[in-house]
């Protein structure tokens, strides 16, 4: 089936589905063809998966197909580092192009062909005024603009001067090819749009051959109706373009004639998908790069462990609508952790380590206890693990004078060893300072395999990592990157979160984590899902969290709320 297996299998309808069925149904197409079209001018986010999920699951689901096509119109701001990046992504969120691979740069002059048939046909000038003119010129919502003075320029002039626009005899912005429809127009977007602008700049793929590029409203269609796309979907944002997209396809000779739809852009809160922003918090050094684990780009999910299906699920849960709207980020979460719980392998660490002495203990014994890799499934297996008289627990874990309805460890009180035995404080050991450094414990043998024969009952078990054969560990405790549910776009830097990346330099893990070096989450037992980072080295692994185990958004569900 591909195409992330028709998305999973349940995709669902919405009012695109129903578009594009109703058209196979109508004979109004002969195969569904839909596009990826991005910019290589960044990196791709979590909003472009719902758009490649969204392109390519229609494809799949009608048996047509999906082409992914770059938008290469601005050579002055695209980086084969990003093309790579585009391509890797898509392709790691389950989705295929097959030899379907295209460039807006393929079809450089057969637009130029068209933009003169425009000049021809009286629907195309260029002008000689600034872009400050022009922008007072172009009205407001509520007011019309005024025409060009060089509006009328006949055929032939417009002609000569667009080929030596061509010929690179103008300097950047000197004139501009624009599009004769209506300054009056209550869409901004059809009063006289640009067309084709000066832009003395090398292309990565066409390299010095051309000096005007064209805009990308009018590539973007003609581009489509080249490739013979069905169904052009897009966001909301360009639905004002519609006329525009409509307009230019009824007033050139191209080959097909597709139609465009728009859907909902995804929005999630405490998050910002502006590529402005997200080009500046990596050029700034607000995070580390573009596959930081606190950003919303594909690369930074994929780093922070978030595996694809899970993507898929949200945004398949998320649907298609016609309005904006803001998704809470529980409901991503609560996706992440649903996949990871039926997928990651369960691992103890101690991420804060506090030593615990086990006194009636043999010095110089250890023994090998049995642990389960999934309790869910059997077929994982098991692993042994090692069990002695000195230990690690979690920090967290002991209070020296615990409020009520505090169960873990206390002076005198008795928990459960994950896979072990009961253990029982007698003692904490402070150093000059007043801190806790050591747990005096003694354990109950008869309670091996964490069960007691007389019955007796304890209320909290903890995990826990052997002292003889830990492994130190950096973990890196990622946060929301904003503090704010909905941040000012504008002044982004003012709403960075200070507490989205915690570092621990020296958590202890078990062996069986040190030595799995599989590009797969694991679960830290009792502290939530993590990832081994490619900062790893031998003997020094890294582990980024991908999220915690506490699911509020399915709380919220199951309340209704």
């Amino acid at each position: 089936m591909t195409a992330a297996e028709a998305l999973d299998a349940d995709v669902g309808r919405d009012f695109i589905r129903d578009i594009i069925a109703a058209d196979v149904a109508a004979g109004r197409v002969a195969e569904v063809i839909t596009r990826f079209p991005p910019e290589p001018n960044g990196y791709l986010h979590i909003g472009h998966a719902k758009s490649i999920a969204l392109n390519f699951g229609v494809a799949q689901e009608f048996g047509g197909r999906c082409h992914l096509r770059f938008d290469d119109t601005n050579p002055t701001r695209e980086e084969q580092e990003y093309i790579d990046a585009i391509k890797r992504d898509v392709r790691w969120l389950g989705f295929d192009w097959n030899d379907h691979l295209y460039h807006a740069s393929d079809y450089f002059e057969q637009l130029y062909e068209w933009a003169e048939h425009l000049i021809r046909t009286g629907k195309a000038y260029v002008d000689d005024q600034s872009q400050a003119e022009m922008r007072a010129s172009r009205g407001t919502l509520t007011e019309p603009g005024r025409n060009s003075p060089f509006r009328e320029r006949g055929v032939e002039e417009n002609l000569d001067l667009f080929r030596r626009m061509r010929a690179g005899e103008f300097p950047n912005g000197a004139r501009v090819l624009r599009a004769k429809i209506d300054m009056g127009s209550g869409n901004i977007n059809l009063r006289d749009p640009t067309l084709y602008r000066i832009l003395h700049a090398r292309h990565p793929r066409t390299g010095d051959k051309w000096c005007i590029y064209p805009s990308y409203d009018f590539a973007h269609g003609q581009s489509d109706a080249i490739e013979g796309i069905s169904h052009s979907l897009c966001t909301l944002e360009f639905e004002d373009h519609r006329p525009l997209y409509d307009w230019l396809i009824e007033n050139l000779p191209v080959p097909s004639r597709p139609r465009q739809y728009e859907f909902a852009r995804l929005n999630l809160s405490y998050t910002v998908l502006s590529k402005r922003v997200l080009i500046e918090l990596v050029r700034d050094g607000h995070v580390a790069g573009w596959d930081d684990p606190r950003m919303p780009t594909i690369a930074g999910l994929r780093r922070r462990g978030i595996p694809p299906a899970a993507i898929r699920e949200f945004v398949r849960r998320v649907g298609v609508a016609k309005a904006n709207s803001v998704v809470d980020i529980g409901m991503f979460e609560h996706a992440v952790r649903e996949v990871l719980n039926r997928t990651a392998l369960r691992r103890m660490a101690v991420l804060r380590p506090l030593k615990v002495v086990i006194e009636n203990y043999p010095e110089g014994q250890s023994e090998e206890l049995e642990a389960v890799n999934h309790p869910d499934n059997p077929a994982a297996g098991t692993r042994r693990i090692r069990f002695g008289r000195e230990l690690y627990v979690e920090r967290d874990d002991f209070m020296e004078n615990p409020p009520k309805k505090f169960y873990r460890l206390s002076p005198g009180r008795e928990v459960r060893l994950r896979y072990a035995y009961f253990i029982a404080c007698r003692e904490a050991v402070k150093n000059a300072a007043g801190e806790i450094t050591e747990l005096r414990c003694t354990y109950d043998p008869a309670t091996r395999g964490g069960n007691a024969p007389d019955g007796r009952k304890v209320q909290a078990t903890l995990h826990w990592v052997s002292a003889a054969d830990a492994v130190s560990a950096e973990v890196r405790l990622y946060n929301q990157l904003f503090s704010k549910p909905d941040p000012n776009v504008g002044a982004f830097a003012a709403d960075l979160n200070p507490n989205s990346l915690e570092v621990i330099g020296d958590a202890k893990i078990e062996p069986a984590l040190a030595a799995d070096d599989a590009d797969a989450p694991v679960q830290f037992e009792r502290q939530g899902y993590f990832y081994r980072d490619p900062d790893s080295k031998p003997g020094r692994p890294v582990f980024n969290r991908t999220v915690g185990l506490r699911d509020t958004w399915a709380k919220v569900q199951a309340g209704g709320r």
